[in-house]
């Protein structure tokens, strides 16, 4: 199933934008973009995010205007998804990530990122909540990453699960690039956790002076490209540069990746 997912996840976040790729069109009036079909699923949607497909054929996506909608036999429901954590919805913040607990047929739990306020500004946080079909229930914070920031550039976000059932999160640097090279600091660091938000006993970091013990790996720009690689097993991001200098990673437990 993670195989499949890559090309579905990136053929859907195209079509859900409709409007927004360009091409020539098939005889049956569809568009044709570098020789892939692009069919509209949904419109009506605003800064889609992140999706999630659910194992009864519909899909959640994230509206970085702070809403939760499901797609559902290619229709969008009307209604968002009731429950949702307020997010900050300025600059680049707002509803981020949507994930399904790797058992979630069985439990029906999901995980969403989103950029968290406080007295310091805002930060990414993760929450776990239980999803009925249409509103969310028993919500709560399960990590709130210390990456506290006036700014609202580079929140990271993303999520990957890992086959042992581990959770892999991204934090950006928060347009603050030396904190990056701070362990202390969440800013600019890849976290693993339980799915609970708790920390794996066997994090690189753990017991270490200066350390953030859910650190996994640090020297991060904005990584917001995700996934455990279908064969290896190895963990893959992507992270955005300055106006250039876009970096794919293969990440290795305790990995400095030397921004800035």
């Amino acid at each position: 199933m993670r195989s499949t997912n890559i090309p579905l996840i990136a053929a859907a976040a195209a079509t859900l934008a409709a409007g927004c790729a360009s091409g020539d069109a098939d005889e049956s009036g569809e568009n044709m973009v570098g020789g892939v079909q692009v069919v509209t699923l949904a419109e009506g949607l605003a800064n889609p995010w992140s999706l999630a497909f659910l194992p009864d054929g519909g899909i959640l996506v994230t509206e970085r205007s702070g809403q939760l909608r499901v797609v559902r036999d290619g229709r969008l429901d009307p209604e968002p998804v009731s429950g949702v954590p307020e997010s900050v919805y300025a600059g680049q913040g707002g509803l981020l990530e949507v994930s399904l607990h790797p058992d979630y047929a069985e439990n029906g739990q999901l995980y969403l990122t989103y950029a968290k306020a406080g007295e310091q500004g805002a930060t990414t946080a993760l929450a776990r909540a239980t999803f009925d079909g249409t509103g969310l229930h028993d919500v709560e914070d399960i990590f709130v990453a210390d990456a506290w920031a006036t700014t609202n550039l580079h929140y990271g976000s993303r999520l990957a699960w890992a086959p042992d059932g581990t959770l892999f999160m991204t934090v950006g640097e928060r347009n603050m690039r030396n904190r990056a090279q701070d362990p202390g600091d969440h800013a600019g660091s890849i976290v693993r956790l339980n799915d609970d938000g708790s920390v794996p006993d066997d994090n690189p970091f753990i017991g270490q002076d200066g350390f953030r013990p859910e650190i996994y790996s640090y020297g991060h720009r904005n990584p917001q490209g995700l996934m455990i690689h279908p064969d290896t097993g190895e963990l893959w991001t992507n992270e955005h540069g300055p106006q250039g200098g876009d970096e794919v990673n293969v990440v290795t437990a305790g990995g400095n990746y030397g921004c800035p």
